[in-house]
Order: structure tokens, then C-alpha cells, then sequence
């Protein structure tokens, strides 16, 4: 490609131009392209339309074999002799000269200011952030384009309207698929599926308000882009027409002026037929400064004015290669190139390649740089991609874990969610990979979602049976919580009471309506027990006080030292101690009181200590006996027990020890020692027997 591709208007100062172009052309970026979503039919119809080419365009924009620029048809027959047949030759070899030298970093540029030709607000587009989409959750997506929405213009939100649906509906078809899994696994027909999300709703709200707006600028935009074509093409064969007009040449090049002025002016046209239309004017432009041969003065200071103009841009595309931020170099550039096409005409002959040159290489500096950018972008994606396919293994290896408990499922469940997220903030992976990677993940969790409904499909059936369990229990509590014999009833009330524990879960939603049931009825009863039992303990409070009193008048007792008389008197009042009955059992320490006292009685008297332990026994026992409670006489008699076969281990040691003086004389120390232990063992095991007996006559 050379210079001629890009040559327009012929004079103004270039100075001014860029300040005009900051202005506005500056802000030429974003296409307008239509929307390549599947439910965007009628807007694709409306940009059809909008781009479309009038049948008489055809033929006077031919498009090369190669390219879209207009191919330089040969000079015309009919052409004013002035013009030279070596100019038509230098044409049509300067054309073959820059169809080799177009290269790929050139038809970059140009396409992108192609997408901006319709609209000079487009420019806006490159000033709008991409962000990550797919970390956001679907209701941060939804706030992000009704902002866009609300705040920018609709022909320059393209790319970020793209993005948010495809990962909105992303996000919305997994959770759909989990809802769909769930539904047929508890028995529903698929036919009856239904699920939506207040954010889904909010979504469809703001889509549907985005293509509306874009449909409604590009039907606005189709009449005018069209008109504006039509003046171009009008501007081109007046220009074309020029070499044939006998007048003076100085009119003739002020025509040709006011012409160029009134193509700049004339508007945006459709940006499929940009490049061609300006090749095009180019190419008669061209073709009117070699008529100008006869007046070379005028033609010289033209090419000198854009030479100048032109290296002025070349200085400034060449620093742009050294800047490091990519995309702005990139966009600034963009705008070196429209000047370069737009608004300067030609240089001369022997300045064109080596200027042209010279603007390509930085140029292919800038596009190398940003190739290099994009490259590491692509690193990173495939990093990425490694990190989601080490994840979706992970999902699977969690899916094929066999335990099969609630418990189990709940952590399993924690950790797919955790890893899920894990998927989405892992950043994004290189677009050719994207849908099989989104497919394989979406396989996994489907997977794991269809075991872990099996699994609880399974359990609710054994929840379901369950709660027939506690309802039989129910009703258990409720036909007997009226009942009158306690004795009986209180053992199968705290029977079923254990059973319920044992049964296990039943469904969440009955859970709480059979609990409450269940547990009116047991209240009910147990509230009746404790009723009876209050009224109880007022009698008890009363022999409580009554021991009181009776304790208080053992302890100033005075023995007359008469042992039959005393002993009389003890025997007494331990007689008015049982006759007054149980006391509380948070009182029952008085008992403990009232047989100390009793301790220090009977060892005032001269009486054999075994009858005076069975005294002090038999009134105790009175202690530990109480109604429909025999706790307190169970752990009495398993402790004495305990203490018998003690003295008869210890009576057995001794006597086998005994065994060692056969030989000895019963007078020696020794042996006397132990066979008075042994004696003193017997007595006690004798009083412990007898105490045992005691015990069980109780029950």
C-alpha cells in the first residue's frame, strides 16, 4: 500500500486540522456494528439497511479484485488532451506498487477507522472500560448495563453489552440446569419446569431496552449515511469533470478547492463503502494535480504544503512507537492516519514512497508492540485456562467421592460451591477454548448435581418413612397423656420420648408441625406428674420443719447415764424421727445431721458397737427409702455388697497367710496378730451380712 490510499484534502493548515480532530475526530473509535446476538435479528436487518448501497454506487466505486479500495480505472478516452498519457501510466504503476506494499498492520488501521466513518462519536468507545465480567455475579451484571444504559451512548456499548449477556446467560443456564436437576429429581415433569430470577427479569428489561435504542439510532442514521453518500459520489464526478472544462486554470483550481471543502463537509457515509469512496476521490484527485502540469507553481506548493504537513505526522507516529501505553498509541494513531487520508492530498512523485515508507515502519512498530501486547494477554489466558481445567478435575474428583452421608454431602456441597467460585474469578481463557472449557465445567457440576439429588432423593424416602415413625409416636403421647396411673404411663412416656431421638430426620417441612405436636402432648402429661409431685412436697416441707424442731431438741438431749433408760430414750426419738416421714430431697442433709447427733449418743453408752451399727443402720435406711424411687436402696445395697466381698477377699488372704506358721506355736506374736484379724474380719462381715439382709427387706 502506498500514500495514495490516503490522500484527500489538498490545502488547509495541518496545525488547525489536528485541533479540529481533537475536537471530534479524535473521538471516532467504537463501530456501530450490528448486534451478533441470537435474539438481535431485527437490529442485523436495521444495519443491513443502514449500510446499504445504492444500485447506481456500483458503478463508480469498483471494488479490487483484492481489497475493498476502488480499483483506478484507466483515464478516460474522452479526457482532455492536457492530460498525459505518462500520467495515466505512472498511475496504474504506482497502483500495482502499493497493492505489494499493503500490509496487515495498515489494513489494521484502516478498518478501524472504517468502523468509525458513520458516526464521529463512535470514538467514545475507547474510552470505555472492559471489565471483568466474568468474576461479577449476575445481579452485579445487570447493574452494569442498565448503567451503560443510562450513561452512555448506545452505539458505543457494543462490545460491553456483548460480554455481560454472554456471561449473564452463562451464569443463568448453570443455575438453571441445578434448578432442572433438582425439579426431575423430586419427581417433577419436565414439561412443567418453569424458573426465572428477579435478576433474569432485570436482565431481559435492560436488553430489551438496549436493542430498542440501537434498532431506533440506526434507522435514524440509514437516511442520512445514504444522502451523504450520494453527495460524495456527486463531489467525485465534478472533480472527475474537471480536466474536460475550458476555462482559466486558476477558476478551474478554485472550483476544484471549493469541491474539496465541500467533501470534507459532507458527512459521514456508510462504512462499507468508506474505504472505496475515498480510494476513489484519491484517484481523481490524483489524476487532477498531473493535469495541473501546465500550471506546476499551483501544484508545487500543494505538494510542498502536504509534504511538510505529512512529515509533521510521521514525527508524531514515530514517538507514539515509544510510548508504552499500547492502546492509547494505538488510538492516537488511528488519527494520525485519518489526517493523513482525510485531510492532506498528495506529496511529490519522488517524495511518496520514501514518506510512505517511513509512516509504515512506525506504524509496524506500533502494531508489533501491540501484537506483542496482545501475545502476553494470551499467555495469561492460557494460564488461565490451566487453572480452570485443574479445577473442573477437582470437581470431578469430588463428584466420584463415595461417602454418602447428610454430613458427608453437606462438606461436599462447600466445597463445590467454593470451587465454583474458584472458576469464575480464575480470569478468562483464550476465546477458541472458551465454549469447550464452559461445557466441560458445566458437565462436571451437572454430575455432581445429579448424584447429590440422588442421594437425597433417596433420603427424603427414608425421611418420609421416619415420619410415619414419630407419627405413631404421636399418637402414642397423645392417647396417654391424660392417663391417671403415673406408675405405669411415666415409663412409656420417657420410652417414646428416647424412641424419637433414634428415629432421625424427617422432612424440613413437617419437621417443626410434628415436634410441637409431639411435644404438647409429653408436656402435658409430665406437667400433670409435677402438679401431683408439688402438692406432695408441701407435705414434705411440713416433716422437714417437724425434723427441724426434733433435731434441735436431740442435740440439747442430757443421757442420765442409766444404759437401758438411755438407750430407751434414743431408740425414742429415732421412733418420732421415722414417724414423721421424707422431707424434700433437696433437704435430705438433715438425715445426715440427725445421725451424727445420734453418733455422739450411742458412744456415751457401754453397748456392743455391732447392735449400735444396726441401730444407726435401720434408721438411715428409713432415710433412703422413698416412694416409686429406689435409687438411693439400690446404691446402699450394691455398695454393701461391694464391702462383703472385700472382708471375704481380706479374711481369705489372712488365712492363707496362716498357712506359712503351721509350724509355729498360736502364742507366738505373730500368729496371734493374725488370727485377731481374722476374728475382727468375721465380726464385721457378719454385721454386713446382716445389713444386706436389712436392705432387701425394704423392697
Amino acid at each position: 500500500m502506498s500514500e495514495q490510499d490516503n490522500l484527500p484534502k489538498a490545502d488547509g493548515i495541518l496545525e488547525q486540522n489536528t485541533k479540529q480532530q481533537e475536537g471530534s475526530k479524535t473521538e471516532a473509535s467504537e463501530n456501530t456494528t450490528s448486534e451478533n446476538s441470537s435474539d438481535q435479528t431485527e437490529v442485523k436487518d436495521t444495519e443491513n439497511k443502514a449500510v446499504a448501497i445504492p444500485s447506481n454506487v456500483s458503478d463508480q466505486l469498483i471494488e479490487r479484485p483484492s481489497e475493498s479500495h476502488t480499483e483506478i480505472p484507466a483515464v478516460e478516452a474522452k479526457q482532455d488532451e492536457t492530460v498525459s498519457k505518462e500520467a495515466s501510466a505512472a498511475v496504474a504503476t504506482e497502483t500495482s506498487s502499493e497493492e505489494k506494499k499493503k500490509e496487515a498492520h495498515v489494513e489494521e488501521i484502516e478498518a478501524a477507522n472504517a468502523e468509525d466513518a458513520e458516526d464521529e462519536s463512535n470514538s467514545e468507545r475507547h474510552e470505555l472500560e472492559s471489565k471483568d465480567y466474568d468474576k461479577m455475579s449476575m445481579d452485579a451484571l445487570v447493574e452494569e448495563l442498565e448503567q451503560l444504559n443510562a450513561q452512555k451512548k448506545v452505539q458505543t456499548i457494543k462490545s460491553q453489552v456483548d460480554e455481560i449477556k454472554a456471561e449473564f446467560n452463562s451464569k443463568f443456564e448453570e443455575l438453571l440446569e441445578e434448578k432442572k436437576e433438582e425439579f426431575l429429581s423430586e419427581g417433577g415433569n419436565e414439561i412443567d419446569f418453569y424458573f426465572s430470577t428477579p435478576a433474569k427479569k432485570r436482565f431481559n428489561t435492560a436488553y430489551k431496552a438496549y436493542r430498542n435504542a440501537i434498532k431506533t439510532y440506526y434507522k435514524a442514521r440509514e437516511n442520512d449515511l445514504k444522502s451523504n453518500l450520494d453527495k460524495r459520489l456527486e463531489i467525485i464526478e465534478e472533480i472527475k469533470g474537471l480536466i474536460n472544462v475550458e476555462e482559466n486554470i486558476n477558476t478551474t483550481y478554485k472550483h476544484f478547492k471549493d469541491l474539496q471543502e465541500q467533501w470534507r463537509t459532507a458527512g459521514p457515509i456508510p462504512r462499507d463503502v468508506y474505504n472505496n469512496a475515498w480510494n476513489s476521490y484519491h484517484h481523481h484527485v490524483e489524476i487532477f494535480y498531473d493535469f495541473l502540469h501546465l500550471n506546476r507553481d499551483l501544484r508545487d506548493m500543494d505538494f510542498k504544503h502536504n509534504l511538510d504537513q505529512k512529515l509533521k505526522i510521521i514525527e508524531r507516529a514515530e514517538e507514539l512507537a515509544k510510548d508504552d501505553n499500547i492502546n492509547r498509541a494505538f488510538r492516537e494513531l488511528q488519527v494520525l492516519h485519518k489526517l493523513w487520508k482525510e485531510d492532506l492530498g498528495p506529496v511529490a512523485k519522488e517524495h511518496r514512497d520514501e514518506i510512505w515508507d517511513r509512516f509504515s515502519n512506525a506504524t509496524k512498530a506500533i502494531h508489533d508492540k501491540r501484537q506483542a501486547y496482545y501475545e502476553d494477554v494470551d499467555k495469561a489466558k492460557e494460564k488461565n485456562l490451566e487453572r480452570k481445567e485443574d479445577i473442573i478435575s477437582k470437581i470431578e474428583e469430588v463428584a466420584l467421592d463415595a461417602s454418602n452421608s447428610h454430613q458427608a454431602w453437606q462438606k461436599k456441597i462447600k466445597v463445590i460451591e467454593a470451587l465454583r467460585e474458584e472458576f469464575f474469578n480464575a480470569g478468562r481463557v483464550p476465546k477458541s477454548a472458551n465454549d469447550a472449557t464452559w461445557s466441560k465445567f458445566k458437565s462436571a457440576v451437572r454430575n455432581f448435581n445429579r448424584k447429590k439429588n440422588t442421594f437425597y432423593k433417596d433420603l427424603k424416602k427414608d425421611q418420609y418413612e421416619n415420619l410415619e415413625k414419630k407419627k405413631a409416636l404421636i399418637k402414642i403421647a397423645q392417647d396417654n397423656k391424660d392417663n391417671e396411673d403415673f406408675e405405669s404411663t411415666t415409663p412409656l412416656m420417657k420410652k417414646i420420648q428416647s424412641d424419637w431421638k433414634k428415629i432421625g430426620h424427617v422432612p424440613r417441612k413437617d419437621s417443626d408441625k410434628i415436634w410441637k405436636q409431639f411435644k404438647a402432648a409429653c408436656n402435658h402429661y409430665f406437667e400433670r406428674i409435677n402438679a401431683e409431685r408439688n402438692e406432695a412436697n408441701k407435705e414434705l416441707m411440713v416433716a422437714f420443719e417437724k425434723k427441724q424442731d426434733l433435731l434441735e431438741e436431740v442435740k440439747a438431749l442430757k443421757l442420765s447415764g442409766e444404759r437401758k433408760e438411755d438407750l430407751k430414750t434414743i431408740k425414742d426419738l429415732i421412733e418420732q424421727w421415722k414417724t414423721i416421714g421424707h422431707v424434700p430431697s433437696n433437704k435430705r442433709s438433715i438425715d445426715g445431721k440427725f445421725n451424727k447427733v445420734l453418733d455422739g449418743l450411742f458412744g456415751q453408752l457401754d453397748m456392743d458397737k455391732s447392735k449400735v451399727e444396726m441401730i444407726k443402720f435401720e434408721n438411715k435406711l428409713e432415710s433412703l427409702a422413698q416412694p416409686n424411687d429406689t435409687r438411693l436402696l439400690d446404691n446402699e445395697q450394691n455398695f454393701i455388697k461391694k464391702r462383703i466381698d472385700e472382708l471375704k477377699g481380706e479374711i481369705n488372704q489372712l488365712e492363707n497367710n496362716l498357712q506359712f506358721f503351721s509350724n509355729v506355736d498360736e502364742s507366738n506374736p505373730l500368729v496371734k496378730d493374725v488370727l485377731k484379724n481374722i476374728d475382727k474380719q468375721k465380726a464385721d462381715l457378719s454385721t454386713w451380712e446382716d445389713k444386706l439382709r436389712k436392705v432387701r427387706s425394704m423392697y
